[in-house]
């Protein structure tokens, strides 16, 4: 059976890590890609970070598979001028994708290019669960020559669609399933409303699972100082945006994080949302061009695709310990310190393919 995924190279790096990754999944499985413009290279040509066009060819495809948008080409605070994130947010939105799965576990290979000493990261396996429609990102925006406001709204819906997510992940994790909600409660009345849905949905239907309020700037501190001590952390968009990220330096490079963002349905027709999945680095436009990019993060998001968006098991398992195996056997890119580029570090994962 064929899987018809649709890709979007984006900006900077984003064509450089495409191209190979689509190399790995043709060595897997048969899959048909059409691939689309976005981001900054939409704009370039449509004026739009996300036409109308691309939006209803990403609700076709069974999983969407998205390397990278941005750049300082299309850096402005104007307004009124597209920005290629505003794709992103549109694709999210337009797909009703409002759970982001960012896993982050450090691999032995690679314990020595973390910041943190070994004996600090040892053992971590932690999901981070964001919400990812809601929330400050997509509340009211106003702006003045000398003021500007951005609405952070949550509705109890929203809130417990999330959270259910981020219990239900714990539960196949571990049989020690445990969440930490992550909010500011002392100061925020969202995150007030936020730490009670959460608890009632605790109560009411998982109470088997551990259940931990951590306060954002507490978590903050935790990841680098206990970090293992994390299974599933659950928060909100705009925390989880900025947690997420601190977590990738666990592994020793943001080039090394894979995420996948998954929802409900298109709409009256019930038809699954295909998922959207995308590696946690930026479009890194100061090393675009020059064939160094690290492709490994987009490999394991095509796990995560093959894994939650295709339900093909054996073929995730196979990409994510081909990475580890080629990391074993040497493999280092810039990023961690090495000097292989993205041909070699292809070619390095597609032999342990074989």
């Amino acid at each position: 059976m064929s899987h018809l995924i649709a890709t979007l190279p984006g900006d900077g790096i984003g064509p450089e890590i495409m191209e190979p990754t689509l190399e790995l999944l043709e060595a897997l499985g048969d899959f048909e890609f059409e691939e689309y413009l976005f981001g900054g290279a939409s704009i370039d040509v449509n004026g739009v970070a996300l036409t109308d066009e691309v939006l209803h060819a990403c609700r076709e495809a069974d999983a969407v598979l998205l390397a990278a948008v941005g750049g300082p080409k299309w850096d402005t605070t104007d307004p009124q001028k597209p920005r290629p994130e505003q794709g992103l947010l549109g694709l999210r939105k337009g797909l009703g994708l409002y759970a982001n799965l960012r896993p982050v576990k450090p691999l032995p290979a690679l314990y020595d290019a973390s910041p943190l000493r070994c004996e600090r990261i040892e053992g971590t396996d932690l999901l981070v669960v964001r919400e990812l429609t809601g929330g400050i990102y997509f509340g009211e925006k106003t702006r003045t020559a000398t003021s500007a406001s951005d609405v952070c709204s949550y509705t109890t819906e929203e809130i417990e669609r999330i959270a259910r997510t981020a219990f239900a992940a714990a539960e196949r994790r571990s049989s020690h399933p445990k969440v930490s909600s992550v909010d500011k409660a002392n100061v925020l009345e969202t995150s007030r409303l936020w730490r009670e849905v959460v608890s009632a949905l605790h109560e009411r239907e998982f109470a088997h699972v551990e259940l931990e309020h951590v306060l954002v700037d507490n978590a903050a501190m935790q990841l680098v100082s206990a970090p293992a001590d994390f299974d599933v952390i659950l928060t909100e968009n705009m925390f989880g945006d900025i947690l997420s990220d601190e977590a990738a330096m666990l592994t020793g490079s943001i080039g090394m994080l894979p995420s996948a963002s998954l929802g409900g349905d298109t709409g009256s027709s019930g038809d699954r949302a295909p998922g959207l999945f995308e590696p946690v680095h930026g479009s890194a436009p100061d090393i675009a061009g020059k064939g160094i990019a690290n492709p490994l993060a987009m490999f394991l998001s095509a796990a995560l695709m093959l894994r939650h968006g295709l339900g093909l098991e054996s073929e995730a398992a196979a990409v994510e310990s081909a990475v580890e195996g080629a990391l074993a056997g040497g493999l280092r890119t810039p990023d961690l310190g090495g000097e292989a580029n993205t041909v070699q570090a292809t070619k390095a994962v597609l032999e342990k393919i074989e």
